[in-house]
């Protein structure tokens, strides 16, 4: 089912190069969005309700869902599913506390010179929830308890609305939404509600500073498009997932992780990387099984006989490292003999899953870590969404008179030396 790629000949090391990924073409999908950004931009309420109907075929019956309706949401949910969620944002915010405690610290340089690094919370935030293929309650966690830890003090969030749902978004993201005390909640989704976070429409949404969260191709573009007028946390591409795993293995544990990224999209990307062809060997003819029973199996089956997805074969754990490092997964599995070990030896991923009992699905839902995670390879440069993404670092320069005398020379010498007299005459302007 999966293509192969043996590598076990090669010594070059740019395995980049050759590795399976699906070509995402964000600048093609940017004269799609651009119209509806701007429409948004101009005629506000209008534009969202031509595109609410032309998109997702419902026109929600207020943009903005009530409160009333998220209460229902969450009075409907299922007991167990609710304690289910309950527990995803219990251990995400026990993480996310960690993450917070970054007290604001002061070095200083000399007498009467001190510079401060203080932490600020980004004032407001659009937070995107996708509805499509699957409505991803579990990202509503993802994306409000980093914030909510970082302090930020207006959260907004935004998803597409369903028909089968009265024009609101799916009720299990309404609910969630209630759990975590979020009440400002649109029906809005796709490009148009990128852009409503951006603009704002007078009435009912004001304008956001950063907009995080997934979405499909037209959600990035209009990131693309509209940052720089807001923050963005990634242009995030399809979901994937790499196991580095050698012949300890369990075959069926590998072969259900490749299939759970597999039903969500069919441009997600299963690769598996081991020096054990026959491990490959019984990872297909699970998956071959598994793909027919599952209920997503078009997209699934689409999605492993992909170019994105792959086995990878390799001599040893050795290559199988500076190939998983150069691929830079979304998630990355370790299901080898001391995987811990392993694991520490990993540079590039956005979250690393150690042995048998750390599945990726783990990860999606309630191991309190993030799931918004960078893609594409982007790990190499990138973090996943955590509270530092709503936290602005900001330098508080203090310097008394004695202490900018002890360098006026020397800044006067470099200013100089970069053709910019004005900056020292700011100094010697100071100078006694």
């Amino acid at each position: 089912m999966l293509q192969t790629i043996d590598l076990r000949g090669r010594t070059d090391p740019d395995y980049a190069a050759v590795l399976p990924r699906g070509a995402v073409d964000v600048g093609q999908a940017l004269a799609a969005v651009a119209p509806v950004c701007d429409a948004v931009r101009d005629e506000g309420e209008a534009a969202l309700r031509r595109f609410s109907e032309q998109f997702d075929g419902v026109v929600p019956p207020s943009f903005r869902v009530p409160a009333a309706a998220l209460a229902e949401a969450a009075a409907g949910l299922d007991p167990e599913l609710r304690a289910a969620i309950a527990t995803s944002i219990a251990r995400r915010r026990a993480v996310a506390a960690v993450e917070a405690d970054q007290p604001d610290r002061t070095v200083t340089l000399a007498p009467g010179a001190s510079v401060t690094i203080r932490h600020i919370p980004v004032d407001r935030v659009g937070l995107y929830v996708p509805g499509g293929l699957a409505p991803l309650a579990s990202s509503v966690v993802m994306n409000v308890v980093p914030a909510q830890a970082a302090g930020v003090a207006s959260i907004a969030v935004a998803s597409p609305p369903q028909k089968e749902s009265g024009g609101y978004p799916h009720p299990t993201i309404l609910a969630t939404c209630h759990l975590l005390g979020v009440d400002e909640v649109y029906a809005v989704g796709g490009a148009q509600a990128i852009a409503l976070f951006a603009y704002g429409v007078a009435g009912l949404c004001r304008p956001v500073d950063l907009v995080t969260g997934p979405g499909n191709i037209y959600v990035v573009a209009a990131k693309r498009y509209l940052r720089g007028r807001i923050g963005i946390d990634a242009e995030a591409g399809p979901t994937e997932i790499a196991v580095l795993a050698d012949d300890s293995a369990d075959p069926g544990h590998v072969a259900a992780d490749l299939l759970s990224q597999a039903e969500h999209d069919p441009m997600a990307g299963s690769v598996l990387v081991t020096d054990s062809p026959a491990l490959a060997a019984a990872v297909d003819a699970q998956l071959a099984d598994r793909v027919t029973a599952t209920r997503h199996q078009q997209r699934a089956r689409i999605a492993l006989t992909g170019p994105q997805s792959a086995v990878v074969l390799v001599r040893d754990l050795d290559q199988g490292l500076a190939v998983v490092n150069a691929y830079a997964a979304e998630h990355l599995e370790i299901q080898t003999r001391d995987a811990a070990a392993v694991a520490a030896r990993v540079t590039n991923a956005g979250a690393i899953f150690v042995g048998p009992y750390s599945p990726v699905s783990l990860g999606d839902y309630s191991a309190g870590s993030t799931h918004v995670l960078p893609t594409g390879g982007a790990a190499r440069h990138q973090s996943g969404l955590n509270v530092g993404s709503f936290l602005k670092t900001v330098h508080v320069i203090d310097y008394g008179q004695a202490a900018l005398e002890a360098l006026a020379d020397g800044i006067a010498r470099f200013a100089e030396a970069e053709n910019l007299p004005a900056h020292a005459g700011a100094i010697s302007q100071r100078r006694p």
